[in-house]
Parts: C-alpha cells; sequence; structure tokens
C-alpha cells in the first residue's frame, strides 16, 4: 500500500479534500479499512509506504516513511516532481521487495493506494500510454459529481497537453511518473519491477495500481508476465490499462475502492489455485475413471 497526495487535487477533482490521505493512512495502520479485513482473509501482511503524503503520519513499525515530497505539484501547471525524485521512487519500490524477500520471505504481493486525486493523475498516465482521449479513460473516482467531473476531465486534458508540448515520450516509464504520476505510483512501479526481478507474482488492484503497472511496463516490458489482474474496475481507465497490459482479470464485480481491495481478494485466488494444484488428488491418485477408459458402445 502506497500513499501520496497530488496538486491536481486543489482543482477540485476530488470530492474529498486532500487531508483524507493522511487520516486514511492513520486507518491503515490501526486495522480499520476494508484492506485491514481482507488482508486478514487472504493471510497477508499490510505495508503501508508514505511515499508523499502531504499530512503527518504515524510512526509504526508496518509505516515505511519514505516521503519524497508533501505531494506532487499540479500536473496543470508543470511537471509532477523532478525526474531525480521518479528514480527514487521507483528504485524505493525495487528495496521494498528486496527487503521484504531478505526477512520473512515473500511468494506473492498485492499492490494498492491511497492518495485522493490520484485517481486524476492515473487517467493522465493511461491516456498517454494507451493512445485514447482522456474523456475515454476519466471516470469519476471517488465518485464526483457533474461539475466536478468536468473539472477532473479539464485537468486531465491539459495536463496532457502540457506533457505533449514538452516533448515527452510515452515510452519513458521515468519521463511518465515525474510529469504525469505520483510519488506513490512510482513506487508501485517499482514494486512490479522488483517482484518480476524476483519471480513473485504481483497482483494488481484498480486503476490507479493498474497506471503504475503500465509505467513498470514501460521501463521493463519483460515484468508483465509477473503480473496478475485482481478485478477490472468501474472506472473507464482501468480497462484501458488491462487491454494495453495484456491482462485478464480474475474478478468483475463493479468494485471501486481501492486501497488494494481488489487485490487482496485476488491473493485469495491465486492461493486457491496453488492450493488445488498442491493438494487435490488425480483420478489416477483417486481411483477414478476418466474419459480416456471409457468403451464406446456399439453402434
Amino acid at each position: 500500500m502506497a500513499a501520496g497526495d497530488h496538486g491536481v487535487t486543489a482543482r477540485g477533482v476530488s470530492p474529498y479534500p486532500a487531508e483524507v490521505t493522511a487520516q486514511m493512512v492513520a486507518n491503515f495502520l490501526r486495522g480499520g479499512a476494508a484492506i485491514n479485513v481482507l488482508a486478514d482473509h487472504a493471510g497477508a501482511r499490510v505495508r503501508v509506504v508514505d511515499a508523499g503524503v502531504r499530512g503527518e503520519t504515524p510512526e509504526h513499525p508496518d509505516l515505511l516513511r519514505l516521503r519524497l515530497g508533501a505531494g506532487t505539484a499540479d500536473i496543470v501547471e508543470g511537471p509532477a516532481m523532478p525526474r531525480a525524485l521518479a528514480k527514487r521512487a521507483v528504485a524505493a519500490g525495487i528495496a521494498l521487495i528486496e527487503e521484504e524477500r531478505a526477512g520473512a520471505g515473500l511468494h506473492i504481493v498485492g499492490c494498492g493506494e491511497m492518495g485522493i486525486g490520484n485517481s486524476t493523475a492515473a487517467a493522465a498516465l493511461v491516456a498517454t500510454t494507451t493512445g485514447r482521449p482522456a474523456s475515454a479513460v476519466t471516470g469519476r473516482g471517488a465518485g464526483i459529481d457533474d461539475a466536478g467531473y468536468a473539472r477532473k476531465l479539464g485537468a486531465v486534458e491539459q495536463a496532457l497537453e502540457r506533457h505533449r508540448a514538452g516533448g515527452n515520450s510515452a515510452g519513458d516509464g521515468i519521463g511518465l511518473v515525474a510529469s504525469l504520476g505520483g510519488f506513490e505510483i512510482g513506487v508501485l512501479a517499482g514494486v512490479y519491477l522488483g517482484a518480476a526481478s524476483a519471480r513473485v507474482p504481483a497482483v494488481v488492484d484498480g486503476l490507479i495500481a493498474g497506471a503504475a503497472a503500465l509505467v513498470a511496463a514501460e521501463i521493463a516490458p519483460a515484468c508483465t508476465p509477473y503480473l496478475v489482474a485482481a478485478h477490472r474496475s468501474v472506472e473507464p481507465g482501468h480497462a484501458a490499462a488491462l487491454e494495453r497490459l495484456g491482462l485478464e482479470p480474475l474478478l468483475d464485480l463493479g468494485m471501486r475502492l481501492g486501497e488494494g481491495s481488489g487485490a487482496a481478494l485476488g491473493i485469495t485466488l491465486c492461493v486457491a489455485a496453488c492450493r488445488l494444484l498442491d493438494e487435490m488428488a488425480t483420478f489416477e491418485d483417486a481411483g477414478v475413471s476418466d474419459a480416456a477408459d471409457a468403451v464406446a458402445p456399439e453402434a
């Protein structure tokens, strides 16, 4: 779970204020969020990264305080962050995987996020990497009203115009994070890269996690076979991201919560599949005749 704030939030692109990001981080660490319940169900540990939250986050053994900045800059006005910080964000995600593997070990990882305004940044990233117009990949995020959606769509369109005018390349993953992304998106991209390097499957949550996967695929296309799409959310940009990545979602339940909630459910299905392979008896083991043993009836 990577968390970060976004300067574009000041444009009224979300129904919630930026302060909610820090408040939700505290809730994750207290164990009171949906992801905590679902991760416990999946037998997974919730690790939270303060990649760039504007407010104060509490001291906690499950919190990694990276704090690359107090949120990104407004992507309409200019790049989200300097390129050097984008590199640091991705490198931190890779290092997190290495740390977890060196500790208790790591068999599967689920990627989720928290950041008010980050669906705006994610929509811009999806539009850039898929070549689709902003209107086709920009959704209502946390449930913004019509006026708010108009502001959000306008912000994505302006950010894309600014990005293109700067001569940025869609194939430059680090450049994408720096220009249009978020600190938490960069960290998640690094987690995907680190997991693939370690041959560990990474379960992708919704739109923002999907946008981070697109960034990772631009940096190292060979990482995509290690990605598992947990679900297809109601956000139109998420379906576009999954199509670009060539991923078929395990679930299609109209989910839109974020937090990694879909990834936790995806992990339970992955574990169930592995247990079936390991523990279920074959027809031969169980003494059950298969179709090849059947005798064709006489004509």
